[in-house]
């Protein structure tokens, strides 16, 4: 384990693989259904694809599973988790014919409410998942918020130390809640993620050490899904499949714990790694963290 490139002693390390070694709590599955950064004829095609997964095996679901829907007026959340995906279908059909009052013809003003609310509702997933025990995979369903990366907005200082301080909570808030955030999308490329764009996230990967590094693309959802230790899936239009490669995953994993080293100022950003001994394995865990004296 490295922390900053130095090696750390590992204090303690468990293996489960969901079967001899089982997580208790079981490992809960969060799947957000993103109808506000949805074009309004996708949403019908992506709910048919939950629908496909919840209703596979008879509704008999291998996880507990939360049901999100985020919408412009912000998130509803079903009760409590489920393993009965019939009774989570009957949860979706209350939510047809949706649409947005924030619209693409909205420009720039648009995007940036779309991208504060997806941000803010986010936040809130993760401090009221925080609570509870046990690893949590954050499934997003759709593409993501925009990346405000035009030519329509400018930021000032002030602006980069807001980013960056949002930068820093909500990455101390996905740790501390065990959350893997999972980005899944089908191959529609809307919301400016064709093929020149689709990957301009990998810009914004590296850790965040300052203000002035702090940028709206470190907050986008493919990047806080690999900073998190989750994956990247899609885009392709077999969306339940694709969420049923993120549960597969569910139940095999490692917990490690190391003692970090003393940091010298509050938000002392720390790159981590854990290297494995047999070549061609990766091990995807936690990018980095913030650490405080």
């Amino acid at each position: 384990l490295l922390d900053n490139n130095q090696p750390r002693r590992i204090l303690s390390f468990r293996s489960y693989d969901g079967i001899n070694v089982k997580p208790n709590p079981p490992v809960e599955v969060i799947l957000v259904f993103d109808t506000l950064n949805l074009p309004f004829q996708e949403v019908s095609f992506t709910r048919q694809e939950i629908v496909r997964f919840l209703r596979q095996n008879r509704g008999h679901l291998a996880q507990p599973v939360s049901l999100m829907l985020l919408t412009d007026h912000g998130l509803r959340v079903q009760p409590r988790p489920s393993i009965d995906g019939n009774a989570l279908v009957s949860v979706l059909d209350s939510i047809k014919g949706m649409v947005s009052t924030i619209s693409p013809a909205m420009g720039s003003d648009g995007a940036l409410q779309r991208f504060q609310l997806s941000l803010r509702q986010m936040s809130t997933i993760a401090e009221n998942e925080a609570g509870k025990p046990g690893r949590k995979l954050l499934i997003w369903i759709g593409q993501g918020w925009p990346m405000l990366d035009s030519n329509s907005f400018t930021f000032s200082d002030k602006d980069q130390l807001h980013y960056f301080d949002s930068i820093v909570e909500l990455s101390n808030k996905l740790r501390e809640a065990q959350i893997a955030v999972y980005s899944v999308s089908e191959s529609a490329p809307g919301l400016g993620a064709g093929p020149d764009r689709r990957f301009m996230y990998k810009d914004f990967l590296k850790g965040v050490q300052s203000p002035r590094q702090a940028d709206t693309g470190n907050l986008a959802l493919k990047v806080l899904a690999l900073q998190s230790g989750g994956r990247i899936l899609g885009p392709d239009n077999d969306l339940a499949g694709q969420i049923g490669v993120c549960i597969a995953e569910a139940n095999g994993f490692y917990a490690i714990s190391f003692d970090p080293p003393a940091a010298e100022h509050a938000d002392e950003y720390h790159d981590l790694k854990v290297q494995l001994s047999h070549p061609g394995l990766t091990a995807r865990t936690n990018t980095g963290y913030y650490n405080h004296p």
